[in-house]
């Protein structure tokens, strides 16, 4: 049974023995019909409206313990609450268990989910775009060796497999911290971006593994 306090067990009582209703007496004390029913057994039983004895298990985990797993996943949202169970050590274990983990979330008010995925282009973004072309239209060859050339497809820099689930709070949804990291490959005369770049190595690395040459 939930633990009602002992005022209102002693008021849903006095309730019942006045001839109430049991939803009503649940509604009066903001209870659950069960609870009043289970309370109304107990006192049949044992003549008493007091909670049974608990056991009173410690917790696994220390405050310390618990502002860690907090901040961790504060600071990185798609840290995945295995990750954190096996470097977190338990009070009576080795080690404590990822459920653990996502208890100690939602109790900091953290909750796995989706991440949003923004739309890319708006209908001002694509009035702007048109703007631009007609301004630049008659630009020369050296004034267009300064411009960062992009791509219109998104690279998602992390796996979208549909298992991916972020850690953030209420009203959390469409900050940036938990959403998905998606980058346009750009490329300037003077400068290539840091996915350009990894692209590169990457396809350098498969060449020279099958035995040809890269030239760029």
């Amino acid at each position: 049974m939930p633990r009602v306090p002992a005022h209102l067990r002693e008021r849903a009582l006095g309730m019942l023995q006045g001839g109430r209703r049991t939803a009503d007496v649940a509604k009066a004390i903001n209870c659950h019909v069960r609870t009043v029913r289970r309370l109304r057994q107990r006192y049949r039983e044992t003549g008493r409206t007091a909670d049974h004895p608990r056991s009173g298990r410690p917790r696994v985990t220390t405050p310390a313990q618990d502002r860690y797993i907090r901040i961790s996943h504060l600071r990185d949202r798609y840290r995945m609450a295995t990750t954190t169970a096996r470097v977190t050590p338990g009070t009576h274990n080795p080690s404590i268990s990822a459920q653990t983990v996502r208890n100690r979330l939602r109790e900091a008010g953290l909750r796995a989910c989706r991440p949003v995925v923004r739309q890319v282009l708006t209908r001002h973004h694509q009035q702007q775009l048109r703007l631009w072309a007609q301004t630049h239209l008659r630009w020369t060859r050296q004034e267009w060796q300064k411009v960062l050339f992009t791509d219109e497809s998104l690279f998602c820099l992390i796996r979208r497999d549909g298992r991916i689930r972020v850690y953030r709070r209420r009203n959390e949804r469409y900050t940036e911290a938990c959403a998905l990291v998606e980058e346009w490959g750009n490329i300037s005369q003077q400068e290539l971006t840091n996915l350009v770049q990894s692209m590169r190595r990457r396809c350098t690395a498969v060449l020279q593994a099958a035995g040809g040459h890269t030239r760029y």
